[in-house]
């Protein structure tokens, strides 16, 4: 079998990765964390490349602390946009497909409706700009990409909001939950088990894809779904952005159209509140 490489296997989306890859009985998948494969690194990356000979390399690497990003540019800029241009060049070197993941932010949140993947790209955050600039990097230089943008991703491993409101709603009798950000979860399970689908299809449909599980709702709407879920009895207070300032800006709007993925790949996507009560039944059974 082909081996498929994934970078950053450290972080959230490379721990359901390894769930999914587990679940599928795969043997061909090789997990590489940030210490074990530094995207920064050309020459490590031609060894890795060398050595595993990959058909598939999915780059879950990335700089992801949104607020601290507005004040470490530089180093965001490296990794997502950098690293993102060299996996690609490897990548282009020895003939593998890029799975590279994005995000929502590199939209701006002016416009109310499900933004398809030709609608324009305005980030209005560090972040947000450097992951766009990644993606541009990885469009550039490989025709044999797949760019997944996703969005408010959660799941039973690593820092994440469903988590945290796991842990506050316990400890806490009251909570403020911004109510004027728009988007919809992403059980990061769902979002690894589509990435295998692309793999699988062997489809050569590359370019940008969305993928977030279905539905609408607001931050607020999400912690009250967890409370309920999870049988937290903890008063949810909604604010508005301006009331809890951040060193980010944030999009307002940020729910994708996933037709496309949905057309070319032929999948069902789950609701967000049906992923999300699995994903707390797991943690509850952990």
């Amino acid at each position: 079998m082909n081996n498929i490489v994934v970078f950053g296997a450290s972080g959230q989306l490379g721990q359901c990765i390894k769930n999914v890859v587990e679940l599928q009985q795969l043997s061909n998948v090789i997990f590489l964390s940030e210490a074990e494969a530094d995207i920064l690194n050309t020459n490590g990356l031609e060894k890795l490349f060398g050595k595993y000979k990959p058909a598939y390399a999915i780059n879950c690497a990335a700089y992801t602390a949104v607020d601290k990003a507005e004040d470490d540019a530089e180093r965001a800029h490296q990794i997502n946009a950098i690293g993102a241009h060299n996996l690609a060049v490897s990548c282009k070197t020895h003939g593998a497909t890029l799975i590279h993941i994005s995000t929502d932010f590199v939209f701006k949140g002016d416009v109310a409706h499900p933004l398809i993947e030709t609608d324009e790209a305005k980030p209005v955050s560090i972040y947000g700009k450097t992951k766009l600039d990644g993606e541009l990097a990885v469009a550039e230089t490989l025709n044999d990409h797949f760019i997944i943008r996703t969005g408010w991703l959660y799941s039973e491993y690593a820092n994440n909001f469903a988590k945290t409101m796991l842990k506050l709603g316990a400890e806490r009798d009251e909570l403020n939950i911004i109510a004027d950000q728009v988007g919809t979860p992403t059980y990061a399970i769902d979002l690894a088990t589509f990435i295998f689908t692309v793999i699988n299809s062997e489809s050569k449909a590359y370019g940008i894809y969305h993928y977030s599980n279905e539905g609408v709702t607001s931050w607020f709407d999400f912690a009250r779904a967890i409370f309920d879920i999870s049988g937290a009895k903890v008063k949810a207070n909604p604010i508005r952005t301006d009331q809890y300032p951040t060193r980010a800006r944030r999009p307002g709007y940020s729910v994708m159209d996933k037709s496309k993925a949905k057309q070319t790949f032929d999948i069902k996507i789950p609701y967000w509140r049906d992923s999300l009560i699995t994903c707390i039944g797991k943690i509850n059974n952990s």
